[in-house]
C-alpha cells in the first residue's frame, strides 16, 4: 500500500514539475502538453486503480465493526445525487436564462424585474434538491 501512494505522489510531483517547465519554456524537448497528459493518465490512473482495489478489504471490515446497513448507505447515496443532480440542473437552467435575460435587458432596460424572477426561479431548483436531501437525511 505505501509503494502505491510513494507511487502517486512521485507521479504528482512529476506533472507539477513537467506542467511548470512547459509553462515556463515553452516546451520540455520533444514532450508536448498532450503528451505529457497521456502520460501521467496512464500512469495515474492504474496506480488509482490499484489503490482503490488495496482498500476494499479495509473499507468492507470497518463497515462491519461500525455497524453499518446497507439501507443507511444508499440513502446517503440518494442524499448525494438529489443535491447533486438539483444543483447540475440549476446551473443549466441559470445559464440559459441568465444569458436570455441579459439579451433581453439589453434591448429593453425595463425588463429587469421580470426577468430577475425567471432567474430566481431557476435558483430554486438547487434549493428543491437541497431540502429533498435534508429530509432524506433526516429519515435515516
Amino acid at each position: 500500500m505505501y509503494l502505491l501512494l510513494i507511487a502517486a505522489v512521485c507521479v504528482v510531483v512529476l506533472t507539477t514539475a513537467a506542467g511548470l517547465v512547459i509553462r515556463f519554456k515553452g516546451s520540455l524537448g520533444r514532450l508536448t502538453t498532450k503528451k505529457a497528459l497521456k502520460l501521467n493518465l496512464s500512469a495515474f490512473v492504474p496506480i488509482m486503480a490499484g489503490a482503490v482495489i488495496m482498500l476494499i478489504p479495509d473499507m468492507a471490515s470497518a463497515a462491519e465493526t461500525a455497524g453499518a446497513s446497507g439501507g443507511n448507505g444508499l440513502g446517503f447515496i440518494a442524499a448525494a445525487l438529489s443535491t447533486g443532480l438539483a444543483t447540475i440542473g440549476a446551473g443549466y437552467a441559470v445559464g440559459s436564462v441568465a444569458s436570455s435575460a441579459l439579451g433581453a435587458v439589453s434591448e429593453d432596460p425595463s425588463l429587469l424585474g421580470k426577468t430577475l424572477i425567471f432567474v430566481g426561479l431557476a435558483e430554486g431548483i438547487a434549493i428543491y434538491g437541497l431540502i429533498i436531501s435534508i429530509m432524506i437525511l433526516g429519515a435515516l
